[in-house]
């Protein structure tokens, strides 16, 4: 009896061993078929605009690219895998401190919640005033192609800037912020991160809400494509989390990292087609530019809201963001999980 139930154990152990062996080769089989698919798609793939040239280097690029992150997928899933699986069996706790953090930011004042709202609000009316009313920049917009009003325009640049700019800088200092947190053995640090940039998503959802008000207001009605801005910001969401967990892992150690993003924000503000529309560009440049990732989510919210153009139009644009997006996570996830040990150490 005890020998049967002996062998009933082991067996059910190996059972238990063998089930996620069996989801890992699942997994992995899914996912290299679909970088096999996506690769064919790219080698067939065809735009009659482009130069010859310049199609043969996307194409190259881009095979490059989805080879290296399958490779790097299947090589280090079982470190990839830890972050998604602790963030969703927390996925409750994480809800809840981020409303805490998101209320936590305007305790005490009178306005309460309203100043986060107020300061993009006045950037964009300062912005509209100084460029639309004073450097007249409305005609040069027409002259490139832009016909709609320029503060749709701006508004629909900047409002994922804004929440970029935002969750970045909270991502960044999610550690250090919540370092009572971080010394406590029991409590899953990797929950950190995502809250802060929750919580700044809250702003960002009451923003895009003033930027579809803005957009019927001058006759741009939400119409099927608008459905999109609801992707793009899936998008823009995932690019900040990947950055957080990149940012808050360094600047625990090197602190200066702050200011050095501060800086880099105030680069990419200009760098990036917000108050300028990427048409103004030179043809030889244009590829350089848009290897900035928010490029195509800049362009996204404003295809969402007054174009009539599906993101799937635009291939080689969407194949980069999501291949960089799973190097960004592969760095970011593999980097957070060698640093966190040392966290309690340092602060």
């Amino acid at each position: 009896m005890g020998r049967d139930q002996g062998l009933e154990q082991v067996m059910t152990g190996r059972r238990s061993d063998d089930k996620p062996h069996t989801v890992k080769r699942v997994v992995i089989t899914v996912v290299v078929l679909l970088c096999i698919t996506l690769a064919v798609l790219v080698f067939f793939h065809n735009n009659p605009l482009d130069d010859p040239g310049t199609a043969r280097l996307k194409k190259i690029s881009g095979i490059s690219l989805i080879t290296v992150s399958c490779v790097l997928f299947c090589i280090f899933f079982d470190q990839l895998k830890v972050i998604p699986v602790e963030l969703l069996q927390s996925r409750k706790l994480i809800w809840k401190l981020a409303k805490n953090d998101f209320k936590k930011r305007y305790a005490g004042s009178y306005l309460g919640a309203v100043w986060a709202l107020a300061q993009p609000v006045v950037t964009v009316l300062m912005y509209w005033i100084v460029f639309d009313k004073v450097f007249n920049t409305r005609s040069q917009m027409v002259a490139s192609g832009v016909e709609v009003p320029y503060v749709l325009f701006l508004t629909a640049g900047l409002v994922p800037w804004f929440f970029f700019q935002e969750a970045m800088n909270h991502g960044m200092m999610a550690m250090i912020e919540y370092n009572y947190l971080v010394k406590k053995v029991v409590f899953n640090i990797s929950v950190l991160p995502i809250i802060k940039v929750i919580g700044a998503w809250f702003t960002h959802a009451f923003f895009t809400m003033i930027l579809l008000t803005v957009a019927s207001f001058y006759g741009y009605y939400p119409t099927v494509y608008t459905i999109q801005i609801i992707y793009y910001s899936l998008c823009l969401f995932l690019l900040v989390l990947a950055l957080s967990y990149i940012n808050c892992a360094i600047v625990v150690f090197f602190r200066d990292l702050q200011q050095i993003v501060a800086i880099m924000l105030q680069i990419g503000m200009w760098a990036t087609p917000i108050l300028w529309d990427i048409h103004m560009v030179p043809d030889p440049l244009k590829p350089i530019f848009k290897l900035n990732p928010m490029v195509y989510i800049v362009n996204g919210f404003r295809f969402s809201v007054y174009g009539d153009e599906w993101f799937w139009q635009h291939f080689y644009s969407s194949a980069y963001f999501w291949i960089l997006l799973f190097l960004l996570y592969t760095v970011g996830g593999m980097m957070f999980k060698k640093l966190k040990v040392h966290f309690a150490d340092v602060l």
